[in-house]
């Protein structure tokens, strides 16, 4: 174990040793493996529908030409289906996640369908086992402020894509429109853990989920983190009145 594995990292709204933090989150994503799309449409209403949308049109990968894709935290494949329904026949997508019961569900949801256009690697965002520069694009969706050391996660991410290769990270943000953060704030906080009760059977799941958003860097901190792993023109864009934001990046 590292050195800093002992400092003190947030685990929600506790405080744990930074080599702690990866096996609890792979408690959380194990215990609500099989219900987690499901939660995530009765959360957002739906709307994680339209956000992930938003994210594979700004990828717009190839229809043409041959495109090598990365979804990161996406073991149940919802980000990965769309990649591959967007793109062409040359189009390939390696679903990467440390908790294999997400993966699990992965390749269940994925079955034939996507013959071997689609692959599925269990490993650690901060470590990946592939080679450098080989991927037009990669994303992680509602994934990055659960990694432990989300500067490794980010340097991985930037080496591992080609020149001109496209990053996006799709993340719940800070709500900005006034009295609309109350009202997001009770319903975190009162209602989802109480949604994750009845249909996942753990509460605690889900409260960890919504604390662990108020502890990820604001917009423009995590652009910054974005530009010191080497990536440029970072921009991000708020949606739903911030309820979450697309950071892009490009590696020149």
């Amino acid at each position: 174990m590292s050195r800093d594995a002992h400092e003190p990292t947030h685990f929600g709204a506790s405080t744990v040793p930074l080599g702690e933090k990866q096996g609890k989150v792979d408690a959380v994503f194990h215990s609500v493996a099989r219900r987690y799309d499901l939660m995530n449409d009765l959360m957002s209403a739906g709307l994680h529908r339209a956000w992930k949308s938003a994210l594979v049109t700004s990828l717009n990968p190839s229809r043409t030409r041959p495109f090598r894709h990365l979804d990161v935290a996406g073991g149940t494949g919802d980000v990965a289906f769309r990649v591959l329904e967007a793109g062409g026949p040359q189009t390939r997508v390696t679903v990467l996640d440390i908790n294999g019961s997400m993966l699990e569900v992965g390749r269940e949801r994925a079955g034939e369908r996507f013959g071997d256009r689609i692959s599925f690697v269990e490993a650690n965002a901060e470590s990946l086992p592939l080679a450098d520069r080989s991927y037009d694009g990669y994303t992680i969706a509602f994934g990055i402020r659960n990694v432990p050391r989300i500067d490794l996660a980010l340097k991985e991410a930037h080496r591992v894509l080609r020149p001109g290769g496209r990053f996006l990270c799709l993340e719940f943000s800070k709500v900005d429109v006034p009295g609309m953060d109350r009202i997001y704030d009770a319903y975190s906080f009162n209602v989802i853990p109480r949604i994750g009760r009845v249909v996942t059977g753990d509460a605690e799941s889900y409260q960890y989920l919504v604390e662990s958003i108020r502890r990820f860097p604001p917009p423009l901190a995590f652009a910054r983190m974005i530009e010191e792993a080497g990536f440029r023109r970072v921009t991000h864009r708020p949606m739903t009145g911030g309820v979450v934001a697309l950071h892009s990046a490009w590696k020149i």
